[in-house]
């Protein structure tokens, strides 16, 4: 059967076109997001906890209609962006008196995972306030953590999806193509990581790392019917040294390619970074898919 496409590790034939055209044509009144939800029911097509991935069948939808294959029906909103709404976040008032101790003297620190409670509005606005790279909405599977002192927020970690294809990480675990295809949803990316500017604790960053892989594997069973076996990020060498993420036993595997994310061509294009991994657990290649 000819592969008309290939989204997300799934390829699309001739015969899957022509039943998406079908579709199509029996729901002429169907907006894009009704006929993203009914195509993912038709396909069974649902992440680990069950929920239908018409989000991912969206885009899929969207790259076969940019490609001519077939012919969605105009959109009914203009989706959101990211980039351009930069800056709108409402200010949220803060006490941002500064805080110099010792790890010691502000222990037990409060861990709260914020993803979808009344928190992560608040979450949102540090990063896009503090974090230089500022806030930029996930997509796929995600957590967001707050950690407080004293009742007073000290620091932000965000955590989603990993990326699908990464050489120095597939080959440190050993994974074939089709076992990272199968098993990358069980590695969470740390996407961000924010102490407050005005906090002053030594070791406090490396003590939210170890604490987080702690219990990261757990929250994400119960957002999202997966636990997770390893964590990985990336550090970008002219900002940053990524000591809290040594001095947490994380491991240097490699370096980007500076490529980007679906890059056109295998010229460099964005700032080459190192890339850090951490097993949550021994059997992680065992976990993972692998063969040890």
């Amino acid at each position: 059967m000819e592969v008309k496409l290939r989204y997300r590790a799934r390829e699309v034939t001739a015969a899957d076109v022509a039943f998406i055209r079908r579709l199509i044509e029996e729901h002429p009144a169907a907006s894009r997001r009704a006929l993203s939800k009914l195509l993912s029911e038709a396909w069974n097509w649902r992440q680990a906890n069950g929920a239908l991935r018409d989000l991912v069948c969206r885009g899929l939808m969207l790259e076969l209609h940019r490609s001519g294959l077939i012919a969605l029906p105009a959109p009914r909103q203009v989706s959101r962006n990211n980039i351009v709404e930069r800056g709108v976040f409402r200010p949220i008032s803060i006490d941002p008196v500064p805080l110099r101790a010792e790890l010691s003297e502000i222990r037990p620190l409060e861990f709260r995972q914020v993803r979808r409670t009344a928190e992560e509005k608040l979450f949102n606005f540090l990063i896009e306030e503090h974090h230089y790279l500022g806030y930029t909405r996930p997509v796929g599977e995600h957590l967001k953590y707050m950690i407080f002192a004293a009742g007073r927020p000290i620091a932000c970690l965000a955590w989603c999806s990993a990326p699908r294809h990464l050489g120095p990480r597939d080959r440190f675990i050993g994974w074939s193509p089709e076992a990272r295809r199968r098993n990358v949803r069980l590695i969470a990316y740390n996407t961000r990581f924010l102490i407050m500017p005005w906090i002053e604790v030594r070791h406090l960053a490396s003590h939210i790392l170890g604490h987080t892989a702690r219990v990261i594997s757990a929250d994400w069973e119960r957002l999202y019917a997966h636990p997770v076996h390893y964590l990985e990020t990336f550090v970008d060498p002219s900002r940053f040294r990524g000591t809290c993420y040594r001095a947490a036993n994380w491991v240097v595997l490699g370096r980007t390619t500076g490529r980007g994310h679906n890059a056109p061509t295998k010229k460099p294009r964005v700032a080459v970074k190192e890339i850090l991994g951490y097993p949550l657990t021994k059997r992680f290649r065992e976990l993972l898919g692998c063969a040890e």
